[in-house]
């Protein structure tokens, strides 16, 4: 395993983080889930991120459970703030003081740890003004409750704004976490070059498009039986973007290209986002233990410029660069 610096910090995590998203709480066995954590930390993965959303909270909870044992300091333990939870009352979203502050203690609880290394905005709030959530968060930090704050999602502007009212506060914005990958591209053109002159790097999710990057989705064949595309609890509503026949075409082109590097393609779409120098950390998930030792495999992988065109040559006219497609939703409930 590799490891870089997350933004303008001394702070290190894996190339690789391990993230519950869609699986643990809902989609997969605990015991199952914690034999992937296990594989992770097999592998060399040390950063794990989570949110208090997923399966509202219980995902929190299980990786608390998983990570039990180990040794704190060796491990960078993310989670996020914002999305509804609980009975989903009236401030039980947002980033509101109230949510934010309260947000952080159950978190911590549910975690089995007294301090999160990384909290994050999981989405910008246009509800709440930015000097409430950036004064809770300088908070949080001066209570020892989380060492850095990151963000998701946020657009250039916002990152801009966010980070002048953090220095001011006396804390550091060092991250943000958006969606990455040969398909999905919108942070390219607006928030790269912003984060680049800030100082702040990219945590990427969803390195393999939700999991069509892998190659498993044939053109006009069958879903496979158990995955993602047949998910009807959020996965297959997140995938259907791709599922289109030109799409999952152009993914096959990506076979040969990963076996020319001596690559799987799940690794091949891991190692692409990671050639990004913006990107710190890809996030992989696994609903088996296997695929993330096969996951990790890509972390030190250097691609060749010419592995790089043909790569644009199979896909790059497909993706989605349209930097307005970053943006979080207008209203909390929306």
């Amino acid at each position: 395993m590799e490891f870089r610096y997350l933004g303008n910090s001394g702070f290190k995590i894996s190339e690789i983080t391990f993230g519950n998203w869609l699986t643990h709480g809902s989609q997969v066995e605990n015991d199952v889930a914690t034999q992937c954590v296990r594989a992770a930390l097999d592998a060399g993965i040390s950063s794990f991120d989570t949110a208090d959303v997923y399966a509202n909270t219980a995902a929190e909870t299980v990786l608390g459970e998983a990570l039990k044992g180990e040794r704190r300091q060796s491990l960078e333990i993310f989670t996020k703030v914002f999305g509804p939870t609980g009975p989903k009352g009236k401030n039980d979203l947002g980033l509101s003081r109230k949510h934010i502050m309260e947000s952080i203690d159950g978190s911590l609880s549910r975690l089995q740890t007294d301090y999160v290394d990384l909290y994050q905005a999981h989405r910008y709030d246009f509800e709440t003004p930015l000097e409430e959530t950036m004064q809770a968060f300088a908070d949080i930090v001066r209570q020892g409750k989380a060492l850095y704050i990151g963000v998701s999602e946020w657009t250039a502007e916002q990152l801009r704004n966010g980070h002048a009212l953090a220095q001011e506060l006396g804390f550091q914005l060092i991250s943000n976490q958006p969606q990455y990958s040969m398909l999905w591209r919108v942070i390219e053109e607006e928030v790269v070059p912003a984060s680049e002159e800030l100082g702040v790097s990219q945590i990427v999710w969803s390195p393999m498009a939700q999991g069509v990057l892998s190659g498993k989705y044939m053109p006009g064949q069958p879903l496979p039986e158990g995955s993602r595309a047949t998910d009807d609890k959020g996965g297959a509503k997140m995938i259907e973007r791709w599922m289109r026949d030109d799409v999952l075409a152009a993914v096959q082109e990506l076979r040969p290209v990963a076996e020319e590097t001596g690559l799987t393609m799940p690794q091949l779409a891991v190692a692409w986002v990671l050639q990004n120098p913006n990107v710190a950390s890809a996030i992989i998930g696994a609903s088996r233990p296997e695929q993330v030792a096969d996951s990790a495999a890509a972390a030190g992988v250097r691609l060749e410029p010419d592995v790089l065109k043909k790569i644009d040559a199979a896909v790059g006219s497909l993706a989605e660069r349209d930097p307005a497609k970053t943006k979080s939703p207008a209203t909390r409930e929306a």
